[in-house]
């Protein structure tokens, strides 16, 4: 009686602290990010070292379902936040029951791919009759599975995810939790490594407002909250002339924002800096979408990125959990391509210019006359300016005459070059830097010795056309 009772005691005892197996679930952040389906190996839940047959009643004709009940309500709940998922998140069905699917003889079934309630769910049909057929003593495991619709529709922040369950049979343990772990992880699901922008018109430089550089839309994968960071991988952008000189600029001209508010606008330097305006938390999808851009003043756009030829630089990007110990980086180099460019315009006023011989001092001591803001040149290039005609002499009436081209010389206000005018281009001003709509008044001289040539001449109207032109240096 004695060795029964201890042996009692000690059963009793030992159930006391067998401890619940915990079912842990570790959810690859590959399908997390990619929102693809998310199957495990077969999992073991429970054990059972005793039995074989299911509980059915006295007559044997109406068995017992074995069932899971969620005793924490129908969400997953996270252990350290107040986030929750869903129970519809996990579905599970029985894979084997000590190695082998249970008999499904007389009626009995396997249930298809189910979640947890706050009701007893069924995850097997016993069959009707007790001798129709039982089960292998051993693991009692089951395959898991999320649907891809569930990592889009749900927002899957890093850590322990928690639901209590309880079943009905003696098999061990009779309750248990099942825990879903979210590891902490950041991605770039963009990878725009380059950005090349093309200037090719002078009017991207006649605005006034900030010029804003697009560099395409960014998405961040991410199961914990992240900061942007981004810096310059230089503190000078790299400058190539379209002539091969070899330059450079500020690279905090250039301010990096975006065209939400994610992002508070800094200029760039090359030290790192966090310019999200707030952490971005993690939402349905895990997915965080932005649009950096650059903006570039209106005047250190014309002051500095002017000139045409190639401005390279490189940016460096980082997504930083907020509390620094998670990194994800990218890296974008970015090109600005000016192409050279260049206008002459002349206003529609300033198209004529007329000399009236009518006294005898106009032939004596010449004329000379001088109009103000008549070329409005711009070019992104040095450049030297030149002049010429379309013919080395007048016409009269569409026909050609003796008055030789010459006798009219042209030069820019505030130069000693004074141009004798011919079908061969003269150059009228040299050594020009780039410059955006430079107004130079434009002075006409017939000297004494050309206005002598007239003396005599038919009273009429003499005229000849004259070109202006670049040629790059």
């Amino acid at each position: 009686m004695r060795s029964f009772l201890m042996g009692i005691f000690a059963l009793c005892c030992g159930s006391t602290v067998t401890k619940a197996q915990d079912v842990y679930l570790t959810i690859p952040e590959n399908n997390i990010f990619n929102r693809t389906e998310f199957t495990s190996v077969p999992t073991r839940v429970m054990g059972n070292a005793n039995r074989t047959n299911w509980d059915y009643n006295f007559l044997g004709f109406a068995p017992t379902a074995p069932t899971f009940i969620s005793t924490s309500g129908q969400n997953f709940i996270h252990t350290s936040s107040s986030a929750t998922l869903p129970t519809s998140v996990l579905l599970w069905q029985l894979e084997s029951m000590g190695g082998q699917m249970p008999s499904v003889g007389y009626y009995g079934s396997l249930p298809g791919f189910q979640s947890f309630s706050t009701g007893p769910v069924s995850w097997f049909e016993p069959p009707a009759n007790v001798l129709a057929g039982g089960f292998n003593r051993g693991n009692i495991n089951f395959t898991f599975k999320i649907p891809g619709a569930q990592f889009t529709a749900n927002a899957w922040r890093s850590g322990n995810y928690s639901m209590n369950i309880s079943q009905n049979y003696d098999f061990t343990p009779s309750n248990f939790k099942t825990v879903l772990v979210i590891p902490a992880a950041i991605r770039w699901n963009t990878t725009n490594l380059a950005k090349y922008i093309e200037i090719s018109s002078l009017n991207d430089y006649r605005p006034a407002g900030t010029r804003t550089l697009d560099l395409g839309n960014v998405e961040i994968a991410h199961t914990v909250d992240f900061n942007f960071w981004a810096k310059a991988a230089s503190s000078t952008v790299q400058f190539t002339s379209s002539k091969g000189v070899a330059g450079s600029r500020n690279i905090a001209t250039i301010r990096l924002g975006s065209n939400g508010n994610e992002l508070t606008t800094k200029p760039l330097s090359a030290t790192f800096q966090n310019f999200s305006a707030a952490s971005a938390g993690v939402v349905a999808g895990n997915r965080t979408s932005l649009i950096p851009e650059l903006y570039v003043s209106a005047e250190d756009f014309r002051n500095h990125f002017f000139e045409a030829g190639t401005y390279t630089f490189e940016l460096n990007f980082s997504a930083r959990s907020a509390d620094n110990s998670i990194t994800s980086n990218q890296n974008t180099a970015v090109q600005l391509k000016v192409l050279p460019r260049s206008e002459i315009t002349i206003p529609s006023g300033g198209q004529n210019v007329n000399f009236n011989f009518n006294t005898a001092a106009h032939y004596a001591n010449g004329q000379t006359q001088t109009v103000p803001n008549q070329i409005r040149l711009s070019n992104n290039e040095s450049y030297e300016l030149y002049v010429k005609s379309d013919e080395n002499y007048f016409k009269k009436g569409g026909l050609q005459t003796n008055i030789n081209s010459n006798i009219l010389q042209i030069g820019i206000d505030g130069s000693g070059v004074n141009a004798s005018l011919s079908k061969t281009p003269q150059k009228i001003l040299s050594n020009g830097t780039p410059v955006l709509d430079r107004n130079l008044n434009v002075r006409y001289t017939i000297p004494p010795a050309g206005a002598q040539t007239l003396v005599g001449k038919e009273n009429a109207t003499y005229s000849i056309n004259v070109y202006y032109s670049f040629t790059a240096i």
